[in-house]
């Protein structure tokens, strides 16, 4: 089997079970059941990914890889500068990620321990050490952790709402916990973001190419702006 085919394979695997996890929740789906809906074998699957957790992984990385890296690049001699990178930047993706977020509501599917559930902690916890600033006090660490766990519970209950305005308000409540916080940074006009990581850019190519997806079904289910998609098409 060619690597390109392996790649093609991999994908499917992971669009089909993103979309049983969302319907059946992941404790509750099968990889015999992501099989047969991909018309192959339950070994298939498992010779792409050993167990069901490794497709969860599989579907996770994105988001840990960009948390990471947001996270990582955040730090700022200036601790209000690090706390807007953090809290922007975390949003965003989570926005992006919203429904692959969404996941984590039905069954925890997330929270299993493992290597997911352990990037995600320490990825958050190092969110927290930089919103609440350097020498902070217990009401500094108190606001942070506010702060941080502000982001994603209205990303995930409000998923289906418009992503400009779900943005907009999430940041609104941000900076009622914070009097000094600066002005939000600038986003597309829809408030998605206006780039997509390489996996997100696979995917949807693929969607259009192979699965013949219209461009406002790609754009919904990956979270960024018609436009966006369309750049990334052509």
């Amino acid at each position: 089997m060619s690597d390109e085919t392996n790649t093609s394979t991999k994908e499917r695997i992971l669009t089909v079970a993103l979309e049983l996890f969302a319907a059946h929740g992941y404790h509750r789906t099968s990889v015999r059941a992501i099989a047969e809906q991909l018309g192959i074998t339950k070994a298939g699957v498992l010779y792409h990914y050993p167990a069901k957790y490794d497709i969860l992984a599989g579907l996770a990385e994105p988001l840990l890889a960009a948390m990471e890296q947001t996270v990582a690049a955040a730090a700022d001699p200036d601790p209000c500068e690090s706390r807007r990178r953090v809290v922007e930047g975390l949003l965003d993706l989570f926005l992006t990620h919203r429904y692959l977020l969404r996941l984590n509501s039905n069954d925890l599917a997330l929270s299993a321990p493992g290597t997911i559930f352990d990037r995600f902690r320490d990825t958050m916890m190092r969110a927290n050490q930089l919103v609440a600033g350097p020498d902070p006090t217990l009401s500094d660490r108190v606001r942070a952790a506010q702060a941080i766990a502000g982001l994603s519970d209205p990303v995930v209950l409000y998923a289906d709402e418009p992503a400009a305005e779900l943005r907009a308000e999430v940041l609104a409540g941000i900076r009622l916990l914070y009097a000094d916080a600066p002005a939000p940074a600038p986003a597309d006009r829809r408030g998605r973001p206006a780039a997509m990581t390489p996996d997100l850019i696979a995917t949807a190519r693929r969607w259009s190419e192979q699965e013949q997806r219209s461009v406002p079904d790609i754009a919904r289910a990956l979270g960024v702006s018609r436009a966006t998609v369309y750049r990334y098409l052509k």
